[in-house]
């Protein structure tokens, strides 16, 4: 690695610590800081406002009881708008966590300094044309400079990306295809997300077509097809596997996966896994009430009118899931998540381009409430095990999916430790 954390300032830099996400980012690292190589983590907050990541560190040290925050770690003033200043606070940094979004407007600076000042950089973007437009303009660069960029190490995608590699671990034999099914639970107080989500799925949606433009300049050609060709779902399905329906999951996941298979098969010469992604949506009820909410976001995020509606009133649109203020600590406390994986394949002594699959299997990823628990925990960790596993690294810099960049490393194990946890449901059976 190019970038060491004992010649920089601080082995972590959290950019955006103010945000909604970021708060429990920095809570996290907090946490969390005797878990850096040589014990304690040298680590500080950026940020456009001094006073805000004043406060925030504040708050951190006051919910966790450990008010030396206050004095022990550091304020970097930095700005997206400010190139100098983003500069700045890369040098300084072995890995700067980065959760300033939507990344499609606000992550590329961030990315582009990262990377000229040989910093590592880690964000939480569940956005695929970003993802992917980055590994288009900074992957030769990163490589040249020993700079890792690794996206989506947030609940996009973390859990999907790193959960078809569990599952692939534990089948014996050529595991060939994958679904998975997210499945949200909510407690007593109910549960949202914060509008941020919400902005990006708009935006998102709207720009499809340039993500398609971005894919033919990636140029990729078509990833083999192994085994049985996996089935393809309707729009809204009764899943017997999980015994609710479901539709396709729209975030990142199913391109995360994808790419990272692409490096699998390309790279390293192993067999490649296809993937569909799906969320459990419950009974007729919660069906009608999606398809309902569905259709009025495809009908308005065709035209900008329509889409400053969906950004101003996201409360009405989602039926309260979407909110400006975000759930409450004590919304998170009472939900939780489950991705289940539904895998089949091949054993040992049969060949999936002539035989029919022969084996199934059956994992899990389970954790706490998704988007301000779990998605700290996950990219926290990602970033300790960057310091902490150089040598399992991908040989040299670039830009990578979780997957690619963390297959031989300890992020499972390290996730187990800290209540995202993968377990088998049911083994390798015919």
């Amino acid at each position: 690695m190019a970038t060491s954390s004992t010649n920089r300032v601080y082995q972590l830099v959290i950019f955006g610590a103010s945000g909604f996400t970021g708060q429990f980012v920095v809570e996290e690292v907090a946490r969390n800081s005797a878990e850096g190589p040589e014990g304690t983590l040298k680590w500080a907050v950026a940020g456009r406002s001094r006073q805000k990541l004043e406060q925030v560190l504040d708050q951190a040290a006051g919910n966790l009881g450990k008010p030396e925050l206050k004095s022990e770690v550091d304020i970097i003033v930095a700005d997206v708008g400010d190139p100098d200043s983003l500069a700045s606070m890369s040098k300084q940094a072995a890995i700067v966590l980065n959760c300033v979004g939507p990344y499609r407007f606000f992550g590329e600076p961030v990315v582009k300094a990262c990377v000229e000042n040989g910093a590592h950089c880690i964000d939480i973007s569940g956005e695929p044309q970003f993802l992917e437009g980055m590994q288009l303009n900074y992957n030769s660069q990163a490589a040249k400079n020993g700079v890792y960029v690794i996206g989506s190490c947030g609940f996009d995608s973390i859990p999907a990306d790193m959960g078809v590699l569990y599952t692939k671990d534990q089948f014996k034999g050529t595991l060939t295809a994958v679904e998975s099914f997210l499945s949200v639970n909510t407690g007593p107080e109910g549960g949202s997300i914060h509008d941020g989500t919400w902005q990006s799925a708009i935006y998102g949606f709207a720009d499809q077509d340039k993500l398609r433009s971005l894919r033919k300049k990636l140029g990729h050609k078509p990833l083999p097809v192994v085994g049985a060709k996996l089935k393809r779902r309707g729009a809204v399905f009764y899943s017997d596997e999980v015994k609710q329906y479901a539709v396709p999951f729209m975030g990142s996941d199913p391109s995360v996966v994808k790419r990272t298979q692409r490096y699998l098969c390309e790279d390293l010469k192993e067999s490649p896994v296809q993937y569909s992604a799906f969320a459990a949506v419950g009974g007729v009820g919660s069906v009608i009430k999606l398809m309902f909410a569905g259709m009025l976001f495809w009908l308005f995020v065709k035209t900008s009118f329509g889409r400053n509606l969906l950004i101003k009133y996201p409360e009405w649109f989602s039926f309260g899931y979407f909110t400006k203020d975000g759930p409450t600590r004590k919304q998170m406390e009472g939900c939780s998540f489950s991705m289940t994986f539904f895998g089949q394949g091949y054993s040992q002594d049969q060949d999936p381009q002539q035989d029919k699959p022969n084996l199934n299997i059956c994992t899990q990823v389970k954790g706490p409430e998704a988007g301000y628990v779990a998605t700290p925990i996950v990219m926290v960790q990602a970033a300790i095990t960057l310091l902490n596993d150089p040598k399992s690294l991908p040989k040299e810099g670039g830009v990578y999916t979780p997957g690619a960049a963390f297959y031989k490393t300890s992020l499972i194990e390290r996730l187990n430790k800290h209540g995202v946890v993968f377990s088998v449901i049911n083994k390798p059976e015919a």
